[in-house]
């Protein structure tokens, strides 16, 4: 089952397209961007091998022109939810025992489709559906779903390839199994890549299952439903559903079959679907693999050895890239009072510079907030901010949701280490300064730490390895993925596995062979070529 018999292609990370001006690729884009904006798309449910429009409908809008209308997708009823499960066990029977090379080339052909002939069309269904510029969706909805397409099944590669002990007496091996029963997906707007990769994953490992892609994700769900069609994906391996979130997940945890789910989104929601798994736990076959990523409150810690520009530059793209919507986002920062001048004065600047618009006028380099609710809270701690005597907006600090939902990159700068938006995850383009006493840098590491819920990612930038030392020393329990100058954006498949602890989630990290020992169940074969005879031991004597 190891890689000794079958040989893979290498994983390798695609490469980013610059999108610079005259390049090709840019024409490409928009040419595809303009012509899915202007079309009326028809999302349905795919439940086994059938597109099922219940006619019971949402539209679906861009966040950067909520009065355009993109097109409607169907809403699912219990009995679809249900006949997904019948489905995706019906397809089970095949998949399951599909040699592992077999599922490989299905999803090293869907990679390849991605990063060739749909690569456009993945771009602009992200720009128009989640507002996000060129650059934001290419890393996301083009490399990072190849990257994790392809390094999954060189982890898989290597998961199979490593066997236990044998001997001259007896054969050990390993079979990594597929779960017995399904896996349920519930993925989020903000990736298109983590939309791909929750169902597909599992998918990979012999697992079918049920995903429901989030209803601010509709145009890119489809896009990649379509490619795992081409690809091969055999039907009901991979069935997508949507509808009322609570129906969809109660019914499928009421299945006796019920046997995983692969959730990225908020920790109010992963906890809740926690204790219903917790409740339901004398119904199920198997115990439930439950493995999600959920919410973060970033950092950005600069000890005062560090270089101001390198600071400023981390806040204003760690902060800001995709309005401040990564799980990853710096939203709480800590700047030593000898460097704060500095960097205030370029972080100001940066920031004052920035554009913002539709992601089809490639100068801007921000864009709208994903809806209305999301714009409606991000207003109202800004106002809030506006009141509070102990905090101070700096720049920024405007909104207006009249043609989309936009909101002005805000930095706030407070008095208080632990003030609301020091603590609230607000996923939007705001975030909040502390400014400490420079003699009190280890202090202030310890307030890092203990401040947030959270350990989701986080960084310091230093130029004084001691002092980083104490920090990845003091930190150790706040970021599941930490950077030592760089900003707590950006992890790559392959090089960073992401995921954090705490209130962040299982900390099963994406992008590596850790996540995909998930999705099986392995068994033990031993066999002995020459079994005994006699139940007696030499100690016995005679």
């Amino acid at each position: 089952m190891g890689k000794g018999f079958f040989h893979v292609p290498p994983a390798e990370n695609e490469p980013i397209k610059s999108y610079a001006p005259g390049t090709p690729e840019r024409e490409e884009v928009l040419l595809t961007y303009k012509d899915l904006y202007n079309q009326k798309v028809d999302v349905p449910l795919y439940i086994g091998d059938k597109e099922v429009r219940t006619n019971n409908t949402s539209s679906i809008h861009p966040p950067h022109d909520h009065q355009h209308n993109l097109g409607v997708y169907h809403l699912a009823e219990k009995k679809n939810i249900e006949d997904s499960i019948e489905a995706a066990l019906e397809a089970r029977k095949e998949w399951a025992n599909l040699p592992w090379e077999q599922r490989a080339a299905v999803f090293l052909k869907a990679a390849e489709l991605i990063a060739g002939p749909y690569r456009q069309k993945m771009n602009a269904a992200t720009m128009i559906g989640q507002s996000k510029n060129i650059f934001q969706a290419e890393i996301d909805s083009a490399c990072e779903i190849v990257d994790f397409i392809r390094f999954n099944v060189e982890y898989m590669t290597q998961i199979y390839d490593e066997q236990p002990e044998s001997d001259s007496s007896a054969w050990n091996r390993v079979e990594h199994r597929p779960l017995e029963g399904f896996v349920y997906a519930i993925t989020p707007f903000n990736f298109t890549a983590i939309a791909g990769n929750l169902p597909a994953s599992a998918a990979l490992m012999g697992n079918v299952t049920i995903w429901k892609p989030s209803d601010s994700q509709m145009l890119s769900a489809k896009v990649l439903m379509n490619v795992f069609q081409e690809a091969g994906v055999p039907a009901g391996v991979i069935n997508m559903v949507m509808g009322d979130p609570e129906m969809i997940t109660d019914t499928v945890l009421a299945s006796p079959d019920f046997a995983g789910i692969h959730f990225t989104g908020s920790t109010t929601v992963f906890k809740n679907i926690w204790a219903k798994i917790g409740a339901n736990i004398h119904n199920y076959k198997t115990y439930p693999r439950i493995v999600g990523e959920t919410g973060g409150k970033d950092f950005i810690m600069a000890h005062p050895s560090a270089n101001p520009k390198e600071v400023s530059t981390a806040i204003a793209r760690g902060a800001f890239e995709f309005q401040g919507q990564k799980c990853s986002a710096a939203s709480r920062c800590y700047m030593p009072k000898s460097l704060w001048p500095e960097i205030k004065e370029q972080l100001v600047a940066d920031v004052k510079s920035f554009k913002m618009g539709s992601p089809e006028n490639m100068e801007n380099f921000i864009n709208a907030v994903i809806h209305e609710g999301s714009f409606d809270k991000l207003a109202k701690y800004i106002d809030q901010a506006k009141k509070d005597k102990d905090a101070e907006i700096i720049v920024g600090g405007n909104y207006d949701k009249s043609k989309g939902y936009f909101v002005e990159p805000t930095v706030i700068v407070t008095t208080d280490p632990k003030y609301t938006t020091m603590e609230t995850e607000l996923f939007g383009p705001v975030v909040t300064i502390y400014v400490y006493e420079d003699d009190k840098y280890e202090e202030t590491l310890h307030v890092v730490d203990n401040t947030s819920a959270y350990a989701l990612t986080g960084a310091i930038f230093s130029k004084d390895r001691y002092a980083a030392s104490l920090a990845t020393d003091i930190l150790q329990n706040a970021a599941g993925n930490f950077y030592i100058n760089d900003k707590c954006t950006g992890a790559v498949v392959g090089r960073q596995p992401f995921g954090g602890a705490r209130n962040s989630g299982t900390n099963d990290k994406a992008g590596s062979k850790l996540n995909l020992l998930r999705w099986v169940s392995p068994r033990l074969i031993k066999e002995t070529f020459v079994p005994a005879t006699d139940y007696r031991y030499p100690f016995m004597g005679e």
